[in-house]
């Protein structure tokens, strides 16, 4: 479980030259590596170097190469690599989701091989001065932020503050992070995204009912309920899944 009990680390508020805005460039690049509690997610940290720029206050999720095409060039890069699923693009990090282990027994998409890869290609793409995100895909971001605003109804604000301040910061250090969708007064029920490894560790639920939603019901009282909102691929997947797993059950059944 992410702990959100924890001494939390305050949202990234640094300041960086413009032109780190739309690039990875200077001197060196150091990358450290931190898993996850999701075994099919690592983080790769760079240190005293950021992926985005402080007019984005909130991490960029990249689900596959042709999302990345129109967000991301660095992303697209290490689409390239066989294995990489998806990214979590954060202010000085970039969680890797790969191919879940029991999908696959090829080595080549395991951890001790694809690792160095991903440096490797994270390294060629601060050389070459890759663009991290497309200015596009900035002014974008920056029209659609998260930071709580003053047309907010009070519980709305208090509520993405709760998550932007307490939450997020304990979710970015373990790779994640959750983004807020809506909250609906009627229910009690508050909507968010989860990314990264969040999004498909297997104690994502636990993380979900007994951090996020046990947070936000403490200092919220019109809080009930934390749901979770899939994307639209994410639903299908879900759906072929269902379908398959409900297809080996019946074979199963008849043997």
């Amino acid at each position: 479980m992410l702990s959100l009990t924890r001494s939390l680390t305050p949202r990234f508020q640094g300041a960086f030259p413009r032109f780190a805005k739309l690039t990875l460039a200077a001197r060196w690049l150091s990358i450290q590596t931190a898993t996850t509690p999701n075994e099919n997610s690592l983080k790769f940290i760079v240190k005293d170097h950021h992926f985005l720029p402080p007019s984005v206050d909130h991490s960029v999720d990249v689900e596959d190469l042709p999302a990345a095409s129109d967000k991301s060039p660095l992303a697209v890069s290490l689409f390239k690599l066989n294995g990489v699923m998806s990214l979590l693009i954060g202010p000085d990090f970039i969680t890797v989701n790969k191919v879940e282990d029991d999908l696959s027994n090829n080595p080549e998409l395991q951890w001790p091989a694809l690792k160095p890869k991903i440096i490797d290609t994270l390294e060629t793409a601060f050389k070459e001065k890759t663009p991290v995100l497309t200015t596009e895909y900035i002014r974008e971001l920056e029209r659609t932020q998260e930071e709580p605003q003053d047309e907010d109804d009070d519980v709305t604000y208090e509520i993405k503050e709760l998550l932007n301040t307490r939450i997020r910061p304990a979710l970015q250090d373990d790779g994640g992070d959750v983004h807020f969708r809506s909250f609906d007064p009627h229910t009690g029920t508050v909507y968010i995204k989860l990314k990264g490894a969040c999004k498909s560790c297997s104690l994502s639920e636990e993380t979900l009912k007994n951090g996020i939603e046990s947070m936000l019901k403490y200092y919220v009282e019109e809080v009930n309920e934390v749901k979770p909102i899939l994307d639209l691929e994410e639903e299908v997947s879900l759906q072929e899944f269902e379908k398959l797993e409900a297809k080996l059950k019946a074979s199963s059944a008849t043997r």
